[in-house]
């Protein structure tokens, strides 16, 4: 079996415990709680007849926070960068983020850029941000509806099984 880390990361209340929750467990709670630290569970999935174990990492707080420790990072074979499509301070340094994951990940990390929460917006909102950051993002997801959440896992997923084979 195949064992991968991955670290969910962005700013406070994009919906990273969200997804993981939904990810993981299959539900959603619309009581925000401030993750402190880090949380951490374990999937297995198969793709293409291959188990893949994924250590999942919901780390708290902004990506270049003093209080986000660097060593979380050490060893994700992928990130996930996750904003609100509601919140554009979330969004606004997209590019700036990214360039610090890059420095402080792994080079081999595979960084997937996610735009939850498109149950609360529509399609017009969603072009609207799409013109104005600077970056695409690789999913739209809804972690209260479950929309592409369990498919940016498995996308994710099979591409940590290519880059390893």
């Amino acid at each position: 079996m195949i064992s991968k880390k991955i670290i969910l990361t962005g700013s406070f209340g994009v919906g990273k415990t969200s997804l993981f929750n939904q990810f993981i467990y299959n539900r959603f709670d619309d009581k925000y709680l401030t993750t402190i630290g880090v949380k951490v569970n374990k999937k297995v999935i198969e793709i293409d007849g291959k188990e893949l174990s994924l250590l999942i990492w919901d780390i708290a707080g902004e990506v270049s926070q003093d209080k986000v420790p660097n060593s979380y990072f050490l060893g994700a074979s992928g990130i996930v960068f996750v904003f609100d499509l509601t919140r554009p301070s979330t969004y606004k340094n997209i590019a700036n983020e990214i360039k610090y994951l890059q420095e402080i990940g792994d080079p081999n990390s595979i960084i997937k850029v996610v735009a939850n929460k498109s149950d609360l917006v529509d399609e017009e909102k969603i072009n609207e941000v799409a013109a104005e950051i600077q970056r695409p993002w690789d999913v739209i997801t809804s972690a209260k509806t479950g929309e592409n959440v369990q498919e940016l896992f498995r996308e994710l997923g099979r591409e940590l099984i290519d880059a390893a084979e």
